[in-house]
């Protein structure tokens, strides 16, 4: 692999030298203080990440816990529903894309589910979402930042119908939390969850939960997968530890690449990547390209990915544009289940410097122009260069 290969893919994302060097520190036990000294200052980034998502810093929380799971995020979806939610209890799953319906998926294993579904790519009708959610709901799923189509979802109307009913609310906050805002307490989130490997700019293979108190009411244990009992979680996190075995290497890379969110502080990594998204979107209109979600007055583009229709010429049949792509020393990401052929996506998630956005572009339009595509690539570039400067 060349050295200057560049990940443009939504997850994993680049790392930094100093996410890559914890990680190949000497080993410790899981059990020793060493790993608990990694285990907190990884507990205390992200209590820093989830509570303070606001262009403004301003705090989101009354307080929670923030948990770090031996597993993707996939692990804390499964997590979170099924500690909160009984066999015979009914959880609302609002669907309009691939990680929504896996929400929904995971949720039928362990409860009576009501689907709200969309077509993917299209927004939520709240109003839908209304009519489904009752008193008699334990739990309503719903993904913010939807990665498979590039869509961000309406949190906080969805939240207060939750709210209203009573309902426990866990949100996918996978491709958003580190990278966009995330309103725990405004938005009414009992759960959040988030992966390392995503805009945390972590390495894959551990992701993290935040637990709101009065989430915490509501999880007894005894009936939670043995993995995933996250009562266990939580007592094991008083003394920085977790239940089994701990992925040190992992749990290392992640406490210094939320060390470094910090450093650069919350309102100034969400106003860049939506400086960088804002590129990207120009820049590919600016090409003639449209961009795939439909938008409604809840719902708006993703601020950390960017999903895009193919144009005619390639569409059905991407592979010699991706491998051009790819020749260039770019990784970008295709669509997913029934979207593939049909639009590519590319992130902005985790560290990326305008130079990387505007290599991302140049490879993009070069590589249209190389299996027929007539794109304008330099005033694509001219068009992401306007918003980089903003």
């Amino acid at each position: 692999m060349r050295e200057d290969f560049l990940l443009l893919n939504p997850g994993p994302v680049p790392l930094s030298d100093d996410v890559r060097t914890a990680m190949s520190e000497p080993m410790v036990s899981h059990r020793s203080s060493e790993f608990e000294a990694v285990y907190e200052r990884a507990q205390d980034g992200l209590d820093y990440v989830f509570e303070r998502s606001t262009l403004d810093e301003a705090e989101t929380s009354a307080g929670g816990t923030s948990l770090v799971l031996n597993g993707t995020a996939t692990m804390g979806m499964e997590a979170a529903v099924a500690n909160l939610a009984d066999e015979d209890d009914e959880v609302v799953a609002v669907v309009n894309g691939k990680f929504g319906r896996r929400f929904a998926r995971i949720a039928d294993r362990h409860a009576d589910v009501t689907r709200v579904e969309f077509d993917w790519g299209s927004p939520v009708d709240v109003d839908a979402v209304a009519d489904a959610v009752s008193d008699d709901t334990a739990v309503v799923t719903m993904v913010h930042n939807e990665t498979s189509t590039g869509l961000l979802n309406p949190v906080e109307a969805v939240g207060e119908l939750a709210a209203e009913h009573d309902a426990r609310y866990v949100v996918d906050g996978v491709t958003s939390i580190g990278g966009d805002e995330f309103r725990i307490d405004d938005w009414y989130v009992d759960i959040a969850i988030t992966d390392g490997q995503k805009a945390l700019a972590g390495p894959p293979g551990v992701s993290a939960l935040y637990v709101s108190k009065r989430a915490e009411a509501h999880i007894e244990g005894e009936d939670a997968p043995f993995y995933e009992d996250l009562d266990w979680h939580l007592r094991k996190s008083e003394s920085h530890q977790t239940p089994f075995t701990s992925a040190v290497p992992l749990f290392r890379g992640l406490a210094v690449a939320v060390e470094d969110i910090r450093h650069e502080g919350m309102s100034e990594r969400i106003a860049r990547h939506r400086r960088q998204s804002a590129a990207f979107r120009a820049a590919f209109e600016a090409m003639g390209l449209d961009l795939f979600p439909d938008l409604n007055e809840h719902s708006t583009y993703s601020n950390t990915l960017t999903a895009v229709s193919l144009p005619n010429e390639v569409y059905g049949d991407p592979d010699e544009f991706m491998s051009e792509i790819s020749e260039r020393g770019v990784s970008i990401s295709g669509g997913q289940a029934h979207l593939g052929g049909q639009i590519f996506r590319v992130s902005n998630m985790g560290n990326l410097t305008s130079e990387h956005v505007l290599r991302g572009v140049r490879t993009i339009g070069e590589s249209f122009d190389a299996v027929g595509v007539d794109v304008d690539t330099e005033a694509a570039l001219d068009a992401a260069r306007d918003h980089l400067r903003q």
